[in-house]
């Protein structure tokens, strides 16, 4: 059974928890406003030390300037998590952006990822947003993810986040 709840700074050194990996058949590439399909086979690996600090230092970031996060347990072990980042995005200040979305590879395509983008989602709106953006890896089961949650691909690109990540598909859902 999963149970979920909102996450605080001092549940940080649960993140490690999560396994990240997986196995990458394919990519996308943005070309003219169209995603462009590109074969891989490529296993991606679990967090390293750096990558996993990197994670944490967000995530504390995020929480202690307002944002918010979820968490999806198997009995005491985190299995999957997002984070609400704090700062409002687009023309009108009227987007939040999903920051991180993690579920641990023998727990994905149980609707772990689905709950945890529902509950972001309710509380983006609480907040007045009208639709969540999202600045994507570029694999196949994150764009599909989003894809199958509402999202398409925005117009409006955030240059900050694109200048961070110049590979992510960017992508908003409407609140």
């Amino acid at each position: 059974m999963i149970t979920y709840r909102e996450l605080t700074p001092a549940d940080v050194h649960q993140l490690k928890e999560i396994d990240r990996s997986e196995h990458i058949e394919l990519i996308y590439e943005m070309d003219n406003d169209q995603l462009v399909e590109i074969k891989m086979d490529h296993e991606c690996p679990n967090w390293d030390d750096d990558l996993l600090r990197e994670m944490e230092e967000r995530f504390i970031y995020e929480l202690e300037k307002g944002g918010m996060a979820v968490g999806a347990f198997a009995g005491d072990i985190l299995v999957g998590f997002g984070v609400l980042a704090h700062k409002p995005r687009g023309v009108r200040q009227d987007q939040l952006q999903v920051d991180l979305m993690y579920v641990s590879r023998q727990y994905r395509r149980q609707g772990i990822g689905t709950q945890l983008l529902d509950r972001l989602s309710e509380e983006a709106r609480s907040r007045g947003a009208a639709a969540l953006y999202i600045s994507s890896t570029e694999t196949r089961s994150a764009v599909s993810f989003y894809q199958s949650n509402g999202s398409h691909l925005s117009k409006e690109i955030d240059e900050e986040l694109f200048n961070k990540e110049p590979k992510d598909i960017h992508m908003k859902i409407k609140l």
